[in-house]
């Protein structure tokens, strides 16, 4: 358990964090959120010793081990990926040592009914049990299984670590924290650098994770699926939810409904004195009350909230001006590459692909599997591909890349960079737009090279909003937003009228602006029609059915080697065999229809019971949580009525076919 205790930071006499306190107890899991510069990175570094409060104390047993992963860091050189992640073990080398100095403070003492004796006997057993946890199992099995869940693969073990960019030396300093098995870990970003399938492996560690968990994240699905309890950072202060992210999102506007409310009557009652006394200042029978009002307001504590959220900015993209029917074709296309310094070769072949107007599609896979290269192909940035690639008549490209951030001009000042892209009725809005990226007021006036990298990121999207294009491309566009901000362009790009290609491992915020998914692995890309949900589902299904059919694979390979002998039994038997496997793909989506619509049934009837629970309520009946079952329920029917309807219409082009 670490308990904080009335920690206080100050920078230039300006409280950033203002007297908090809080516990956060063995084995929990916990976001802690806020938007940018409210004290979230320095509250985890305070934590793990790396800075000093102004005052307030960290308090913790002497024994505590603390993993801290921070945003950014200085990594090691000279060794491979595997050496460098069993260094994680060194930590065993120290529990070892503290092992022999307790045993022999053990064996100096024979006050065997002292506090102390018990304390050192407590201390002992507490460092075995740890050295058992660290020290149990195959090292070197650990370490592989660790590294290949974040994105490893075998062939990358021996490679040196500096053949890797910075996101992937941040996975393998992840992968160290994770091996050592701490008490408490505390993640800042850890999801910025990993991919879909990584975020996956990582959620279900830390779940499964006996360790204490204080994470910042701003993936809200990877919040909900790992934290319990959500505490927040809001002007120096902090609000504690003992409930999951989304929860705590309600019920935070409610608390800031709340907060404005009273803030208004304040700010009202404040005024109103102000006016008694500028009213009665000077008359001499009323100068005892012109004096206590006077005094009321000094003792008054003044209430703060934050503003900024009592409106959402609903920015849209310019109109997209008429594109062909089909701004992107690809046939066949396929790209040699060459991947370290090792020489090594990866291909992505025989890509098709076809986008209509006004698609809007992800592309997802780990990272080194060919997305960005795909996006430079179209990009015209990589031409020494085989295959065709066609852009449309009349397409104009918006390309948001991930190194976008490094080709502003760092002499402008940010009001300048928008400035010089604005158009029309929009430039009277800049100042709104720059406040909701977090560039209002003196911001908007700093010069662009004295900005951070996350800072530019953001100046760099807000450009690309404004510029009239009608296919969008964007790389990792999330990784330097924070919620509010990956809203206002979740928004803009589900408004936005042109097609999008959206490269991104954000789950959350996918859901509901793409509807068809492009899988790159393995050297080839996969086409899943539906949603990122439909596609993370339905990839698990598919892997089943590809490994219980290899072998029928094989055998039908094989059936084509007949040359040109018994040619007609081989085509009659080709027919039936046709057939046979038409009629068993029928049977099989009939059974996943039926399946699907005994699921939809299931589902009304629960909202069906949940609508009825709250329309009649009984004594006793926790209206917070039955509501929240119902728009669980509500969300689920949706999710399951889409998928059954394109069960239907693959049902129906079976039959067809």
């Amino acid at each position: 358990m670490i308990s904080i205790e009335g920690l206080t930071v100050e920078f230039s006499a300006t409280p950033l964090l203002d007297h908090i306190s809080f516990l956060l107890n063995d084995k929990e899991k916990v976001a802690l959120v806020g938007k940018n510069g409210a004290g979230k990175s320095t509250m985890l570094k305070i934590i793990a010793g790396v800075e000093r409060p102004t005052a307030g104390n960290v308090v913790m047993s002497p024994d505590t081990t603390i993993g801290y992963l921070p945003q950014h860091m200085i990594h090691n050189d000279g060794t491979t990926v595997m050496e460098e992640a069993m260094k994680a073990f060194d930590a065993v080398a120290d529990v070892n040592r503290r092992i022999d100095s307790l045993n022999r403070q053990i064996a100096d003492r024979t006050d065997y009914e002292s506090k102390e004796y018990m304390a050192l006997i407590d201390a002992l057993s507490h460092q075995t049990e740890l050295l058992n946890i660290m020290d149990a199992g195959n090292r070197e099995g650990d370490a592989e299984r660790t590294l290949a869940g974040l994105g490893f693969v075998r062939s990358d073990f021996n490679r040196q670590c500096s053949e890797f960019s910075g996101g992937w030396r941040m996975r393998i300093e992840l992968a160290k924290i994770l091996l050592r098995r701490p008490d408490v870990l505390l993640l800042d970003e850890p999801t910025n650098h990993l991919d879909i399938e990584s975020i996956q492996w990582l959620e279900r560690f830390l779940m499964q994770s006996p360790s204490s968990v204080l994470l910042v994240s701003h993936d809200r699905a990877f919040l909900d699926n790992v934290t319990s309890r959500t505490i927040e950072i809001s002007l120096g202060k902090i609000y504690d939810y003992n409930v999951s992210y989304s929860q705590f999102r309600e019920l935070r506007k409610e608390r800031h409904d709340q907060q404005v409310r009273a803030y208004q009557n304040q700010q009202k009652m404040i005024a109103d004195t102000e006016a008694f006394i500028e009213r009665f200042r000077y008359k001499a029978t009323k100068a005892v009350q012109v004096q206590s009002r006077i005094k009321q307001l000094d003792k008054l504590e003044r209430l703060e909230v934050d503003l900024e959220d009592t409106a959402r900015l609903r920015l849209r993209f310019q109109p997209a001006p008429r594109s062909g029917d089909f701004p992107l074709v690809i046939d066949d296309l396929e790209k040699h590459y060459v991947t370290g310094n090792n020489g090594e070769t990866w291909t992505i072949s025989h890509v098709n692909m076809t986008l209509r107007r006004g698609d809007k599609v992800a592309f997802v896979g780990k990272n080194g599997a060919g997305k960005s290269t795909l996006v430079k192909c179209i990009m015209n940035q990589i031409q020494d591909y085989s295959g065709t690639l066609r852009v449309g008549h009349n397409v104009t490209i918006g390309y948001f890349a991930q190194n976008q951030a490094s080709l502003l001009d760092e002499n402008l000042t940010v009001f300048e960079t928008i400035d010089h892209v604005a158009t029309g009725d929009i430039r009277l809005k800049i100042r709104d737009i720059l406040g909701a990226f977090m560039f209002g007021g003196e911001a908007s006036d700093k010069k662009v090279k004295v900005l951070s990298g996350g800072e530019r990121s953001r100046l760099a999207m807000i450009r690309l909003l404004l510029q009239p294009v009608n296919l969008l491309i964007l790389d990792e566009p999330t990784n330097h937003l924070d919620m509010p901000s990956k809203d206002v362009l979740k928004d803009a790009i589900r408004d936005f009228t042109g097609t999008v290609i959206v490269v991104s491992h954000d789950r959350e915020f996918l859901d509901g602006i793409v509807d068809r998914v492009y899988e790159f692995s393995g050297g080839t890309v996969r086409e899943h029609i539906g949603g990122i949900y439909d596609y993370l589902r339905s990839r698990n299904i598919e892997n089943l059915d590809q490994l219980t059919g290899v072998k029928g694979m094989e055998k039908k390979d094989k059936t084509t080697e007949t040359g040109g002998k018994n040619t007609e039994t081989t085509s009659n038997k080709q027919q039936y065999e046709a057939r046979k496997e038409q009629q068993r793909q029928i049977a099989k989506a009939e059974r996943e229809v039926a399946k699907k619509e005994q699921e939809v049934a299931a589902t009304e009837k629960l909202l069906a019971e949940l609508e009825q629970q709250l329309t009649t309520p009984q004594q006793g009946d926790d209206i917070q949580k039955i509501t929240q079952r119902y728009s669980d329920a509500k969300v689920e029917l949706e999710h399951r009525m889409y998928e059954w309807e394109i069960l239907s219409e693959q049902l129906e082009e079976l039959k067809n076919n």
